[in-house]
């Protein structure tokens, strides 16, 4: 007989996965964004100009400036009376002006206009951490740069403890809503993130949360406020490293899970994302594919700072986990080192433009390797030790990368791979995109050593890193590491030798249940190496809280079975009801070999609760 609760519960259920079509059947693009094509502000924040604007900037004195394109070539003098320079038109390209009595140089950029709004399921994106880089009064301007550019989506964070100081008392107005507000009206795609806890929620704050229930308010408050505003969530940045709490893989599920019916229980088409990886330590992998995470996530996400040559090992690595969700890389770069002035945390003159032909080089390896979203890191002017990750300078000006990634932005809009060109000697890598508005076949192309190669058939247009247009267009082409784009007719690809892109495993992926079960370990007891619980060699016992959450809407009931490996013995309920809301706490047991044991042990708790779902808890014990 099915109790009234259980018939609530099923319906209610049902109609939550009629609203949750778009998460669990989608390409995860997010709720679409008002846009237009973009023009600058009226004071040209960062010196931005599109190609046909006249170049008017305001100079730190008066004298004899140079104006050198990226070349090093002088475009002109020009003699300063006062603060106001008048440049005219200029090219696409990147500009700095230099003055012999100035100790620094001033940077502009002339980019071309895009021809038709971003695409709302471009894969182009950027980490801009707006609320923590800029003031409100700033906002503006720095949206307006990404939007020039043709990003899809930003990626900002977030303070817990700035937006819930206690527990159930959240501030009625943060830096955070500023920054929803300005990015979404600049017809931005927000993606936010955070990695700390509350004090109030635990005092190892960089640790999650011990009761998932404050988790899945939190999440609940900010997704129901900034709805329609912040279109996706990480539900925490990093956590499978020390920085940011060193959890199991199993503590990761755990937390996505809350994380995930918090955010869908009152924003059913905001993306929950992975709580994203690091590393990809082989057995946070396995531990997260045997906690069943898959039906809790809409993307996969995970970061990266590898070289080039690592991408397909790396990003198989995580196909295999992520099967049809799709892969979002929420951080990436080749970063270079800044050098001189200490104050400045300036790249030298080479290594900015080595920058700028990094940026293009990572996003065309990163979207050949099938993600649907790539974030290079970083917008902002920012440092770590000798490290300069930014692409834009303090006052907003361009460093080389912010023009390429412009190029990029134009040239590889609702880019799609095809595959990779089958010339080893080469680095080529085709997609289906929309350069100016017109569906095209786009190859982005570098060499290690200079060669010229013979095209199957002659471009429609060429263009350089920077994005501006190589005037020979022929099917005989040099190649250098500096990387190019040869756009073609969109029926061109049949022409060209290649091998096809990586593909995501079609493998099925079942419901989510409301029903959520964790595990807490002391952190000094974590082997992050092993994603385990260590246990001291001489315990033939063990007991140890496993706590069970319902957030489903109605009373949930079922029925739980643990599995340990052979030789060992466990201890637990067997039923379990729950009200909705509720979290139990239960004791398993465990009996281990007297004999001893060695390597990796995993238990299993599988709790079975009809319409509902099937609950999972995998996690792993190693022996001091």
């Amino acid at each position: 007989m099915i109790s009234s609760d259980q018939r609530l519960a099923r319906f209610l259920v049902a109609v939550m996965f009629v609203a949750l079509g778009i998460a669990l059947g989608s390409d995860a693009s997010g709720q679409g964004v008002e846009r237009t094509i973009p023009r600058p502000l009226a004071h040209h924040p960062g010196n931005i100009f599109l190609e046909g604007e006249s170049v008017r900037i305001s100079l730190p004195k008066r004298g004899v400036w140079q104006l050198l394109d990226a070349d090093n070539q002088v475009v002109k003098s020009v003699g300063v009376n006062d603060t106001l320079v008048e440049l005219g038109p200029l090219p696409v390209g990147f500009y700095r002006l230099k003055n012999e009595d100035y100790p620094d140089w001033v940077s502009l950029g002339v980019i071309a206009s895009l021809k038709m709004p971003t695409p709302q399921t471009s894969p182009i994106a950027l980490d801009v951490a707006m609320s923590w880089f800029y003031p409100e009064d700033r906002m503006a301007d720095v949206a307006s740069l990404c939007a020039l550019v043709g990003v899809n989506w930003v990626r900002d964070r977030l303070s817990w403890a700035e937006v819930e100081p206690q527990r159930g008392e959240f501030k009625t107005r943060t830096r955070y809503d500023a920054a929803a507000e300005i990015q979404s009206a600049a017809g931005l795609k927000v993606l936010q993130v955070y990695h700390a806890s509350p004090k109030w929620a635990n005092p190892e704050t960089k640790r999650f949360p011990i009761d998932l229930r404050d988790c899945y308010r939190f999440l609940k408050g900010v997704a129901a406020r900034w709805k329609g505003k912040v279109l996706a969530y990480e539900p925490w940045n990093e956590a499978d490293i020390e920085v940011f709490g060193g959890h199991t893989g199993a503590e990761m599920a755990s937390l996505q899970k809350a994380a995930y019916w918090a955010i869908k229980s009152v924003s059913p088409d905001t993306i929950v994302c992975w709580n994203v990886f690091a590393t990809s330590n082989a057995a946070h992998l396995e531990d997260i594919a045997a906690n069943d995470v898959l039906p809790y996530c809409d993307t996969f996400n995970f970061h990266h700072y590898r070289p080039l040559e690592d991408y397909p090992s790396l990003y198989e690595s995580f196909r295999q986990i992520a099967g049809p969700r799709p892969l979002w890389v929420t951080e990436c770069a080749l970063p270079l080192r800044w050098s001189g002035d200490p104050q400045k945390q300036e790249l030298s003159d080479e290594d900015l433009f080595e920058q700028a032909r990094r940026l293009v080089k990572v996003f065309a390896c990163s979207l050949h390797e099938g993600t649907r979203a790539t974030f290079y890191f970083l917008l902002p002017h920012y440092v770590e030790g000798p490290t300069q990750f930014g692409i834009i300078r303090r006052d907003l000006t361009p460093r080389p990368a912010y023009v390429s990634l412009a190029a990029v932005g134009r040239l590889l809009a609702d880019a799609r791979p095809c595959g990779k060109l089958g010339d080893r000697e080469l680095s080529g890598y085709l997609f289906r995109a929309e350069p100016d508005g017109e569906p095209r076949l786009v190859l982005v192309l570098w060499s290690k050593e200079p060669r010229t190669i013979d095209l199957p058939v002659k471009p429609v247009a060429l263009y350089d890193y920077l994005g501006r247009r190589i005037e020979k267009v022929a099917e005989d082409l040099v190649v250098t590491s500096t990387p190019i784009f040869a756009v073609f007719h969109k029926d061109s690809l049949d022409r060209f030798d290649f091998v096809k892109a990586p593909q995501a495993k079609p493998v099925p992926v079942d419901g989510p249940c409301p029903v959520v079960l964790q595990t807490l370990w002391p952190s000094n007891r974590i082997e992050l190496r092993q994603s385990a619980y260590r246990v001291k060699r001489e315990q033939n016992n063990l007991k140890f809280p496993v706590f069970i959450y319902n957030f489903g809407p109605s009373a949930a009931e079922g029925t739980i079975r643990v599995t340990v490996p052979p030789g060992w013995a466990a201890e637990f309920i067997d039923k379990c009801r729950l009200a909705a809301g509720e979290r139990t706490e239960q004791s398993l047991e465990l009996a281990l070999p007297t004999s001893g044991w060695t390597g990796v042990a995993v238990i299993r708790i599988e709790g079975d609760f009809g319409t509902l779902g099937r609950s999972v808890l995998s996690f792993r014990l190693i022996s001091d």
